[in-house]
């Protein structure tokens, strides 16, 4: 315990707050959905098959199929409806290459957001002490970005194509006793498969995250500065005061007490006494003078 404390007194947790570590933090947990959401399914559905004699039916053929999505490894025992031992039969398509590869982005990115944040939260300085730290995490950000690009949508495709294999109006025909018009088969339920749907949306969500965060981390990389862009201030910023300065460039405040030169000088005349005892003080105007009246 002391020593998890030691490390969350000295983390700069702060960029959490801040788009580049919240992002991040989005692109860790998003990551889990997506592989998770895809890795863990498990699928089902039933079939019957009525036959003329119905001591050889089946009303009840289970055909269950999971991730990684071998479908023709997978297989299921139907009634013949001829006395014979029932048949085995194969579902269509390996589908394993789009799904796996669709979890290993996901995996992969969920470790990388993992260290990313931690770098972020304890070695901040280090990473933007000579920007080399950002380049690297905008050229990794960028490779994930497109590989989930890809990934997602050769998932998309495939999931299309499992559900084609696996829709019970698809295998039905498979089945030998169901081209005999005296034989009846139907299916019970098909499977459900929305948890596979909300792995696609997962991915594409991962994918718009990953793009975004490409301006954030370049902004770190001093890259932009070479080219010259640069960045309006934003509303938020007070207007830097007006500013004086002397002819030389030097700045010069102004005092409006200051004369020429350069103290607090009232412009009073001189102020003196007559022998008579007269006071003069020297105004613009006409001088006063006073004398003694006995």
């Amino acid at each position: 315990m002391d020593v998890v404390n030691q490390l969350v007194a000295q983390g700069q947790f702060t960029i959490l707050k801040q788009p580049l570590g919240f992002i991040k933090a989005l692109q860790w947990i998003f990551a889990i959905f997506a592989f998770s959401t895809c890795g863990s399914y498990s699928g089902m559905f039933k079939m019957s098959v009525e036959c003329k004699n119905r001591s050889e039916s089946n009303l009840a053929i289970d055909v269950e199929f999971e991730y990684p999505f071998r479908l023709h490894q997978v297989y299921f025992d139907a009634p013949t409806c001829r006395g014979e031992r029932p048949e085995r039969l194969f579902l269509v398509g390996d589908y394993s290459s789009s799904a796996e590869f669709f979890v290993t982005i996901g995996v992969f990115s969920f470790l990388y957001s993992m260290a990313a944040l931690s770098v972020y939260c304890f070695m901040l300085e280090k990473y933007r002490e000579n920007q080399k730290g950002p380049q690297i995490d905008f050229v990794v950000t960028a490779v994930f970005t497109f590989f989930w690009l890809v990934s997602s949508c050769a998932w998309a495709k495939g999931l299309s194509d499992v559900k084609t294999a696996t829709d019970p109006d698809k295998v039905i025909p498979l089945i030998t006793a169901c081209d005999e018009l005296e034989n009846r088969c139907k299916e019970i339920h098909d499977p459900k498969v929305s948890g596979l749907n909300t792995s696609v949306a997962f991915g594409f969500i991962n994918l718009i995250l990953w793009a975004g965060n490409l301006w954030f981390v370049i902004k770190e990389t001093g890259w932009l500065a070479a080219f010259g862009v640069t960045y309006a201030p934003s509303s938020q910023e007070k207007p830097p005061a007006p500013d004086s300065f002397a002819q030389g460039g030097d700045y010069a405040p102004q005092d409006p007490y200051a004369g020429s030169q350069g103290g607090y000088q009232p412009d009073y005349g001189q102020q003196s006494y007559t022998e008579g005892g007269e006071y003069s003080q020297g105004y613009e105007q006409q001088p006063t003078s006073y004398s003694n009246q006995n």
